[in-house]
């Protein structure tokens, strides 16, 4: 007798000794979008609701679409199974309870297969595209589009002569810790429930970073102690910078910890690019993206199977 999809997928809670089977098969994605990334899945587990399965030397993960947290959805299944049967297994499982399929945070490039695959409706989700760059022009700021980039990382090495950048260890974790937790607040106007969900992730990942595999650095300055860091995680040829944090009173601190970041991971790793992630609609957020001219925006969309 046939196994149900059911069956097929029982769905566990996503925790810190989840990582090891996330990794296995996030590793298998092709898309550069940050949703298919470690950081992608663990930090928004609890936000999204998801939970993951294994069927078919295949991963399911469910929870509730990006733009939608009433809708249940589905990230695209990653591993052995070709994609239609797998979609052919989340079908059978909606069926089962009586619902349609709809597939969240979908790579702008997938939507065509899927439409070879059944009748769908697509809606694009413009609050939680990706910004991509150049890797090497993060990492260099060459050219009179960055002259204003340069200026405030210069301003910042004069300011504070003797600024270190320090790789993120066993010896520092703490001090990094101590400094999210004083400068790492929200906004208390702020109006977006992620920024209070991004706040408590980057609490968690800070307390789980050694088991996660994920690299940061650090940017120290003699009068201030550590005035920002950064950590992201490389994944093909792409880094994703999942988490940066600064002293807004400390002029260029941003703009340096994320030269820096760039520079130290162009150097270790064989990147072309790095996705700096959604901005959530925020406008704040979308300016500050865009003020480093990303070589593309990665749409994502919605898409209801009928």
């Amino acid at each position: 007798m046939n196994a149900t999809a059911t069956e097929k997928l029982q769905f566990r809670n996503i925790d810190i000794h989840s990582i090891p089977i996330l990794q296995k098969y996030l590793s298998m994605a092709t898309s550069r979008t940050c949703d298919y990334t470690l950081a992608g899945i663990y930090m928004w587990a609890g936000y999204f609701h998801y939970k993951y399965a294994i069927a078919a030397d295949t991963l399911f993960i469910k929870g509730v679409a990006e733009n939608n947290l009433q809708l249940p959805a589905f990230s695209l299944p990653i591993g052995r199974l070709p994609l239609n049967k797998s979609i052919r297994i989340l079908r059978e499982y909606c069926y089962e309870r009586n619902k349609t399929l709809t597939l969240s945070a979908v790579p702008a490039d997938i939507i065509q297969p899927l439409y070879e695959i059944g009748n769908i409706t697509t809606q694009e989700l413009t609050d939680w595209a990706d910004y991509l760059y150049n890797a090497a022009d993060l990492a260099t700021l060459k050219g009179k589009p960055y002259n204003k980039k340069r200026n405030h990382i210069n301003r910042f090495c004069s300011d504070n002569p003797g600024w270190q950048m320090e790789v993120i260890t066993q010896r520092n974790i703490q001090e990094i810790t101590d400094f999210y937790k004083t400068y790492g607040q929200p906004a208390v106007d702020s109006c977006y429930v992620t920024a209070v969900v991004e706040h408590d992730q980057t609490m968690r990942v800070l307390q789980n970073y050694f088991s996660l595999g994920f690299e940061g650095v650090a940017l120290r300055t003699p009068s201030h102690g550590i005035v920002a860091f950064a950590i992201g995680e490389c994944c093909r040829d792409t880094l994703f910078v999942h988490i940066e944090k600064m002293r807004h009173d400390v002029s260029g601190a941003g703009e340096t910890i994320n030269k820096l970041f760039a520079e130290h991971m162009l150097k270790l790793h064989d990147i072309t690019f790095i996705n700096r992630e959604e901005d959530v609609g925020d406008p704040g957020l979308r300016a500050a993206k865009m003020s480093y001219h990303p070589c593309s925006i990665l749409k994502k969309y919605n898409v209801t199977f009928i």
